[in-house]
C-alpha cells in the first residue's frame, strides 16, 4: 500500500503568513528547502511547522501531471517542481499578503543619510540600486534594506533585507546573464565596505533612480509626476513576477486583480509626491557627488 505524505509550513514576515502545504508518496521533512532567497528578497522571514492558517496559500501535490494555476487565493503546483519556481511563488504570495496589511515591498534599497532617508529605486531598468547603496553607506550612510524596502501607507520604510547579494540560487531560478557581485564591487570599491544598521521606521525623504553605465556623462534631473508613479509601479510590480516563467514552458498565475491595481496606483501616486532624481553616472562614487550636490 502506498502512503501518502503530508507537510505543511508557515511562512512568515512582518504581520504577513503564508501556508503551504505538501502532498506526495516522496517523504519529505520539508517544502522550501531553505529561507536564503526569500531573506534576500524581502526581509527576516521566517518559517515554522506550525500553521496559524486554516486555509493554504500554496499547495504541491506531487504525484499528478505537471501544471501551475491560481483560484485567487491558492497557488496549486502539480508534479515534479524544482525548488526555485517554488519560492518565487512564496515572495509573490508573502507580497500579496503584506498589501492587505497597507505594506508595499518595493525592489529598491534604501539609506540613512544625512540625516534623510534616501531609497535607491530599482524602477525599470535596475541599474544601481545596490552599487548606489554600496556607495553612500561608504560616505557614512546607515543601511536600512538592500534588495527589497518595504513602505507603509505613510511612505515610512518600515523593515527590508539586509543581504546585499545573493551568492546561490536556487535550482530552477539561475541566471547565467547575472554578472558577478563580487566583480562589481572589486571594481568600484576593491572591497565590501562595513556599515551600521538604522534601527526603526523612517520615513522615505527622497527616491533616486540610478542609472549606472561606464558610458555615461554624470547628470541629474528631477521626474516629472508621470515618471516618479511609471518607476515607482515597475518597482513594486516586481514582486508579482507577471513577466517572468517560474519554468520553462510554466508563466507566472496572474495573482493580480483590477482592484488590486487600482489600490496600489493609488499608494504609488500618493507616494510619488516626494522628489524623485533620475541620476546617470559612470561610477557610483560620481552618482554620489551629482546627489550630495542637490541634498
Amino acid at each position: 500500500m502506498t502512503t501518502e505524505h503530508h507537510v505543511t509550513e508557515e511562512l512568515s514576515v512582518g504581520p504577513a503568513r503564508v501556508r503551504v502545504d505538501y502532498h506526495g508518496t516522496a517523504a519529505r521533512t520539508q517544502i522550501l528547502e531553505d529561507l536564503d532567497f526569500f531573506v534576500y528578497r524581502l526581509a527576516d522571514v521566517h518559517i515554522s511547522s506550525d500553521s496559524t492558517l486554516t486555509h493554504p496559500d500554496i499547495v504541491w501535490n506531487l504525484d499528478a501531471d505537471v501544471s501551475v494555476s491560481y483560484d485567487g487565493h491558492t497557488m496549486t503546483f502539480n508534479g515534479e517542481w524544482a525548488p526555485g519556481p517554488l519560492q518565487k511563488a512564496g515572495v509573490a504570495m508573502l507580497a500579496l499578503r503584506l498589501e492587505e496589511h497597507g505594506l508595499h515591498p518595493f525592489h529598491a534599497s534604501a539609506v540613512r543619510y544625512h540625516d534623510r532617508t534616501i531609497m535607491f529605486l530599482g524602477g525599470e531598468s535596475n541599474h544601481g540600486k545596490s552599487m548606489g547603496q554600496i556607495e553612500a553607506c561608504r560616505r557614512g550612510a546607515s543601511l536600512i534594506s538592500t534588495e527589497t524596502t518595504v513602505v507603509d501607507e505613510a511612505a515610512r520604510a518600515v523593515m527590508g533585507s539586509k543581504t546585499v547579494f545573493i551568492k546561490k540560487r536556487a535550482q530552477g531560478t539561475e541566471r547565467a546573464d547575472k554578472a558577478s557581485p563580487d566583480r562589481a564591487v572589486e571594481i568600484f570599491f576593491g572591497s565590501m565596505p562595513t556599515w551600521e544598521i538604522h534601527e526603526g521606521p523612517t520615513q522615505v525623504d527622497v527616491v533616486v533612480v540610478p542609472s549606472i553605465d561606464g558610458n555615461y556623462e554624470p547628470s541629474l534631473a528631477e521626474m516629472i509626476a508621470f515618471e516618479k508613479q511609471f518607476q515607482a509601479l515597475h518597482s513594486v510590480q516586481n514582486y508579482f513576477l507577471l513577466n517572468e516563467l517560474l519554468a520553462p514552458g510554466w508563466a507566472m498565475p496572474i495573482l493580480d486583480t483590477s482592484d488590486l491595481r487600482r489600490a496600489r496606483a493609488k499608494f504609488v501616486a500618493k507616494f510619488s509626491e516626494r522628489p524623485f532624481y533620475l541620476v546617470r553616472a559612470a561610477t557610483p562614487q560620481v552618482l554620489m557627488d551629482q546627489l550630495d550636490a542637490v541634498l
